[in-house]
């Protein structure tokens, strides 16, 4: 069976970048299958993404060769394989809406995504792990115990080779630390459309401002809180007669939409990093 890669790149911009990528995948024997481009002329960067299917390499020797080619247009670069989903951890608080969400679509197919274990500061969702056959950790975050909570947590994310962590409504701010560690690997849904409403309860702060719109971001997670680099957004129409629990329902459905396609286009690798920004080639 003919293998998938996915390659992608970002570089200074420069006339014959696509001619040369090309170039590369056709005399290694590689069939492009997919492929999209940006240039940012703000940043003068270029950036791609492209899935090639391709028997005469192996994966590690196209890694090498790859570092060669890579190095004279001073390439940041990653190349992966289309074999296996994304090993992930979930994590979760006490709200389930987006975790049980995010478990139906892996197990019907829509998500590349092989869910790990799911870790939770509440017992709450155990049985519903246990009926996708994931483990379930419950690590409390009480008192002076984050440092050693959040140990156990990252213990658990490298033992299971996790290339995601999903913040499903994880309502525990990560320690700079930990944001760095999970540093491009993790994404946060946060219950508003930001930098809208940052912060803790944001339905009752839209509430309390009469908004017509509410929303949910995905993003990924830095140590300034919820203002890391923004990956989709979505909104709903409301008006003065929603109450703070219909426009926390309907804010909810949301959310679940929008950190599904977030989840979605990180686990396909359609997602590169542009400093604060992100270039997503869906």
């Amino acid at each position: 069976m003919t293998r998938a890669y996915i390659l992608t790149l970002s570089c200074p911009d420069q006339p014959g970048i696509v001619h040369a990528v090309s170039g590369f995948l056709y005399e290694r024997g590689g069939n492009i299958e997919e492929a999209a481009q940006y240039n940012d002329h703000g940043t003068g960067l270029f950036f791609m993404r492209v899935r090639f299917a391709c028997d005469q390499l192996t994966f590690e020797d196209l890694k090498e060769q790859l570092k060669f080619f890579a190095d004279p247009f001073k390439m940041q670069w990653k190349l992966h394989s289309t074999e296996q989903p994304m090993r992930t951890v979930i994590f979760v608080s006490k709200e389930g809406h987006c975790l049980n969400d995010l478990l139906f679509r892996v197990k019907s197919g829509l998500l590349p995504l092989d869910v790990r274990a799911i870790v939770s500061n509440h017992r709450e969702f155990y049985q519903l792990a246990a009926s996708y056959n994931i483990p379930f950790h419950h690590i409390p975050v009480v008192g002076g115990n984050k440092g050693q909570a959040e140990a156990k947590q990252f213990e658990i994310i490298e033992s299971e080779g996790a290339e995601l962590v999903v913040l499903a409504r994880y309502m525990q701010i990560l320690s700079d630390d930990l944001c760095r560690k999970l540093s491009g690997r993790a994404i946060n849904i946060h219950h508003s459309f930001l930098p809208s409403f940052k912060g803790a309860k944001p339905y009752y702060q839209a509430h309390d401002r009469g908004v017509k719109l509410i929303g949910a971001t995905a993003h990924y997670v830095t140590a300034d809180l919820d203002e890391g680099p923004i990956i989709e957004q979505d909104v709903a129409r409301v008006d003065h007669s929603y109450t703070v629990e219909s426009l926390t329902a309907t804010g909810r459905d949301t959310e679940c939409l929008v950190l599904a396609r977030a989840v979605k286009w990180h686990s396909e690798h359609r997602v590169l990093l542009n400093g604060h920004r992100t270039v997503i080639f869906r």
